[in-house]
């Protein structure tokens, strides 16, 4: 077999997996070449033996100083547990890994039994014409038992999440904003992972790549897509915002025929486990979580009648909430006459007097007796 080069893994003492690298020669030509097997040491019959399990070919191109790791991985995903410790692999060579899993599980599912119809004796006899052949059909009986899932993806969710997008032509809105078509995959995969599975852009990237299948309704290859696309896509959300909420929104109004004359306001806030050093709105204030100890930032939200968003806000985490409320309704232009629901944190007698001044109506609860 000539020479071989071993790269040997181990995950605790559970597998002994290994590539081997062969040189052999063309039995054309006399050239040499390398080609390559995984490998797994088994003991049978009392003595250690190496059983091939794939053959990796001629082409294999992951560098050999990844060998063991994408041994441990392989054998992860085939046991379908990961070790305790984390084995990092570069993204090229993890996406090998899903493509050799694949091949080893289709290796190993049963054959299919060859039979052109079911035994005559277990057919009833007025339904033996619908099994009677074809002639020139290939017709084949497969167990439905012996049938496995190989590298499932759930579609459902993704595609729920894409047909709203479609009603208010939200994908055709980005080229208009002068996005790269990469960055305009990337924000609807963050915006559906966002949703479907809550998380950070990490999380996002990791479940696109290994659970969902948005890719292949999308035509785009999100296990290829780096995880830095996705958080360029949420900074492009952010820099376009104010235009995407105003034209969705309007868009959604047009659709549905909302009424938007009440607008309901309120905030609330929320804070950071570190100092926050870098970001300018982060300021010690009270808590409504009673972590006054921590900074933090307040989130200001404005609904219409019929529950969907206006507009969001982030302002300072120690900014008065009485404060906030004609900052939000000036640049919302809310039009006059408008109903504003809010509560007594808000209500403060200058707003309630603003508010009269601008032709808008209110209603608050108030902890005063009624006047």
């Amino acid at each position: 077999m000539g020479r071989c080069l071993r790269a040997v893994c181990r995950c605790g003492n559970l597998a002994r997996m290994y590539i081997r690298r062969t040189k052999t020669r063309s039995n054309a030509t006399g050239e040499p070449y390398f080609t390559y097997r995984l490998v797994r040491s088994k003991r049978i019959d009392g003595k250690v033996k190496q059983v091939t399990l794939l053959n990796l070919g001629r082409h294999f191109a992951v560098d050999q100083s990844l060998w063991p790791a994408l041994c441990v991985r392989i054998d992860e995903l085939l046991a379908g547990q990961a070790c305790l410790v984390e084995i990092k692999l570069p993204k090229a060579a993890a996406v090998d890994a899903d493509g050799i899993v694949a091949q080893l599980q289709l290796h190993k599912a049963p054959a299919v039994s060859v039979t052109a119809t079911p035994a005559q004796s277990e057919i009833a006899p007025e339904a033996k014409s619908e099994f009677e052949a074809v002639p020139g059909a290939d017709e084949q009986a497969v167990d439905v038992n012996s049938l496995e899932l190989v590298r499932p993806r759930s579609v459902g969710v993704e595609h729920i999440g894409l047909w709203p997008m479609r009603q208010v032509a939200f994908a055709e809105l980005l080229p208009e904003l002068g996005l790269s078509s990469p960055i305009r995959a990337a924000i609807l995969a963050v915006i559906i992972g966002h949703m479907a599975a809550p998380g950070s852009e990490l999380a996002a990237h990791r479940w696109l790549g290994q659970q969902s299948g948005l890719g292949e309704l999308l035509d785009v290859d999100f296990e290829r897509m780096p995880l830095m696309m996705l958080y360029r896509a949420s900074d492009a959300l952010m820099k376009y915002r104010d235009i995407i909420e105003r034209t969705l929104f309007n868009r959604v109004h047009d659709l549905l025929g909302l009424n938007i004359t009440v607008t309901l306001y309120d905030l609330t806030n929320t804070y950071f486990e570190g100092t926050a050093a870098a970001n300018p709105k982060a300021n010690n204030g009270r808590s409504k979580e009673k972590r006054s100890d921590c900074p933090l930032v307040t989130l200001g939200l404005v609904l219409d009648g019929s529950g969907f968003v206006r507009r969001p806000e982030t302002f300072e985490g120690n900014v008065s909430e009485g404060k906030t409320l004609e900052r939000m309704l000036k640049g919302l232009g809310a039009p006059v006459g408008a109903l504003v629901v809010m509560d007594a944190g808000i209500a403060t007698e200058a707003n309630l007097i603003w508010l009269g001044e601008h032709g808008y109506r209110y209603l608050v609860v108030s902890r005063e007796r009624a006047r």
